[in-house]
């Protein structure tokens, strides 16, 4: 307790990292006041989901291992078939993303984006006019494009900046199959090659939403008897995303310091030119089930170096208690240094940079190589290349994050989770590793599934899976409610296995 006081009090002067950057006017990069982060956890953001990020996402790349990919996703929760105004990101925004790289909790460099709409055809309401084969068409009637700067910073002010890139192509929303026959391939034009460090790779676009959880969490922690699970919530939406693939040494401060801090904030343009900050996400869930209701926006409009406020929160979490209250599972004792470590400070050893400054954000040890097969569980289940060191698309942070509430870094072994361990699309091997978008036309497909789930017996669960069978039917049996209750019990300790074939 006493050392984490000290080092919340403690600043640490920011060493820059090399760039060729061009000077630049001095400005600070604060947060405005409060408007509003991640699906919808924060009351304000929950109605601007243009600005609403939903995860941020860094490792190190498994086809280039001396490059690391970040990923930032926003607006979700998009219906495939939401035409004729299909998605977009928004024009009245920037979308940043912060590093740093020498664990002050302080922005050493700065990714922004920054959008432009563009029609060709006022006066029709198509989105496209005739099938599109290529992000040039003529077809295509609406498009986006963006800039991309990096901005270098000392003691939170802007020092030098550069133009990676002037109006690259967005992908656009993926409308269905008789107006885009090849989705693939105008994707792949989105992806773009940039002029930062000599080996940089940009795209932004639509893509399938790659968290994969079950959301009915929140019905009293899947329905207060392990009822509602094993159904991916966020199956079958789309997201906007922007991703960007960096050469390492361009990031990280030296070998000998190889740690790096991400996270990314969304400002709003304001009627009188200013720009608030409305959206602000590190690690996963960290908004969603650790910052209380009333602190939620005030999070959202924070930054890292000012964490210290939230410190109790992480300290003596909500959520094991409601485990507790729920299923009599006991909460570990306050404070909970192992969570300061997982979410504020990295772990010692493994992400944690030296004289590190406890802030929220993603920690991600760059001279750990990728895994050769990754694992779902990530650290927890002695895959150092994975969660909670930085983030893969594949990482099951649902279930990471529950069992490390129950006590697991302290020990406390259990085996927690939502039976939703995989995305429901396969992502890809090479940069930006997202899965392509669902299209309108896969509408029917997502609705047929859909009720074939709710005549599998109305909660939405796979019954081909046993373990579901069985919650299944002792709910039908006399007595059903006690003995689900135990049945939750035994499966919520029994999903450790054998390791099933896993997509990488």
């Amino acid at each position: 307790m006493t050392a984490i006081t000290k080092s919340l009090a403690a600043l640490v002067s920011c060493a820059l990292a090399a760039g060729g950057l061009t000077a630049a006017g001095v400005a600070v990069l604060q947060p405005g006041a409060a408007q509003a982060s991640s699906h919808r956890e924060a009351p304000l953001i929950s109605g601007q989901p243009q600005y609403d990020a939903t995860d941020v996402y860094a490792f190190v790349s498994p086809d280039k291992p001396d490059t690391t990919t970040m990923v930032v996703n926003v607006l979700p929760f998009q219906d495939p078939a939401g035409g004729p105004n299909f998605y977009k990101f928004a024009h009245d925004a920037r979308y940043d993303l912060h590093v740093d790289n020498d664990g002050d909790g302080q922005g050493d460099l700065l990714f922004r984006w920054t959008f432009k709409d563009h029609v060709k055809n006022g006066d029709t309401f198509l989105y496209n006019t005739g099938p599109v084969n290529s992000i040039e068409d003529a077809t295509l009637n609406f498009t986006q494009t963006y800039d991309l700067e990096v901005i270098k910073l000392r003691q939170q002010k802007a020092v030098a900046r550069a133009t990676l890139g002037h109006d690259l192509p967005v992908a656009p929303s993926n409308v269905g199959k008789a107006s885009m026959p090849d989705y693939q391939k105008l994707r792949d034009q989105a992806v773009r090659k940039i002029g930062y460090s000599g080996g940089s790779t940009a795209f932004a676009g639509q893509s399938d939403d790659p968290f994969f959880l079950d959301l009915r969490v929140f019905d009293l922690l899947y329905g207060g008897d392990m009822s509602e699970v094993g159904n991916d919530t966020l199956k079958g939406y789309n997201v906007q995303s922007m991703a960007l693939q960096v050469p390492t040494s361009a990031l990280a401060e030296s070998k000998d310091q190889p740690v790096i801090g991400v996270w990314a904030t969304t400002h709003r343009q304001t009627a009188d030119g200013d720009w608030t900050q409305v959206s602000r996400l590190g690690s996963p869930l960290v908004n969603e089930v650790v910052i209380p209701r009333k602190d939620k926006d005030k999070f959202n409009a924070s930054a890292p170096w000012d964490d210290g406020q939230f410190l109790k929160f992480v300290q003596d979490p909500e959520l094991p208690k409601l485990v507790e209250q729920i299923y009599k599972i006991k909460a570990p004792d306050a404070p909970r240094d192992d969570l300061v470590q997982a979410f504020l400070t990295g772990v010692p050893k493994l992400n944690q940079p030296p004289n590190v400054r406890p802030a929220e954000m993603l920690r991600l040890n760059t001279s750990i190589p990728p895994a050769g097969s990754p694992k779902r569980l990530g650290v927890l289940d002695g895959d150092n290349a994975g969660f909670p060191n930085g983030r893969r698309l594949s990482d099951d942070v649902l279930d990471i994050a529950l069992q490390a509430m129950e006590g697991e870094l302290l020990g406390k072994k259990n085996d927690l989770g939502d039976a939703v361990d995989e995305n429901d699309q396969k992502f890809g091997g090479s940069f930006p590793y997202l899965a392509p978008p669902s299209s309108g036309s896969d509408a029917k497909a997502v609705q047929k599934s859909a009720g074939q789930s709710l005549l599998n017996g109305g909660s939405g669960i796979d019954s081909s899976s046993d373990d579901n069978m069985l919650l299944a039917g002792s709910a039908a049996a006399g007595g059903g409610a006690v003995l689900l209750l135990g049945l939750g019990f035994l499966w919520m300790r029994s999903r450790r296995r054998a390791p099933r074939p896993r997509r990488h």
